[in-house]
């Protein structure tokens, strides 16, 4: 069993829509204990894995030289992305001044992750060990389904703990820099993505505006 550190008292449902991607509320000071990492990437170990395979790792950075270095890496990365009209947060039109505005302080906010990722006390990168680098789509299927669940139930546990995570992929942009920067082997794992981890500056966090569940659903057939 794993043994739980103090928890928000959260329901299942409030933690599932209550768990956003932070970033300006990240706690950027205050440190993060060993231990409440551990704990919560043992939870992680629980989620579904493809054939029972575990072929998902993760790295954590605590190191200030290396976070500040993978800093850097991602916030040029961020760079190029602010140039990519119809792709950056920032760029997109959402066709209505309500959601328009919630889009503008989401780009807010993505900026200024853009700025002060390696300040975060802790990073993880989450990886597979193997390669889909020119693989039919099943191979990145298979692989992003040991992944993804494995980083959504850490990022899950973190806010039950009162921490805050942020999945981001622009950094792959340049993966192998990353890679030598860790010492991450670039020909046998692959990176997924990159996320801060940090206590955040409140716990109050709400569900998101989201549309009613049958604008998406297709019952049957598409």
């Amino acid at each position: 069993m794993v043994r739980a550190m103090s928890t928000l008292a959260l329901t299942p449902d409030e933690l599932l829509s209550s768990t956003r991607a932070v970033r300006k509320r990240l706690d950027l000071t205050r440190p993060v204990p060993e231990e409440l990492v551990r704990e919560c990437v043992q939870l992680a170990m629980q989620s579904p894995s493809g054939s029972n395979s575990m072929s998902m790792q993760f790295v954590v950075v605590r190191d200030a030289d290396k976070r500040a270095a993978i800093g850097e890496v991602y916030r040029q990365c961020y760079g190029i992305y602010t140039k990519l009209d119809g792709v950056y947060i920032g760029s997109i039109d959402k066709g209505d001044e309500q959601a328009n505005a919630q889009q503008r302080r989401s780009a807010s906010s993505a900026d200024y992750l853009g700025e002060h990722m390696g300040e975060a006390p802790v990073l993880v990168i989450a990886c597979n060990t193997g390669r889909t680098d020119g693989q039919p789509g099943i191979a990145g299927a298979s692989m992003m389904g040991n992944v993804l669940p494995a980083m959504w139930s850490l990022m899950l546990a973190a806010r039950a703990r009162g921490l805050g995570m942020c999945w981001t992929t622009l950094h792959l942009m340049q993966e192998q820099a990353v890679a030598e920067i860790l010492g991450i082997p670039f020909e046998s794992v692959q990176q997924v993505c990159l996320s801060p981890l940090a206590y955040t500056k409140g716990t109050d966090f709400k569900a998101a505006a989201r549309p009613p569940a049958d604008s998406i659903i297709h019952w049957d057939a598409w």
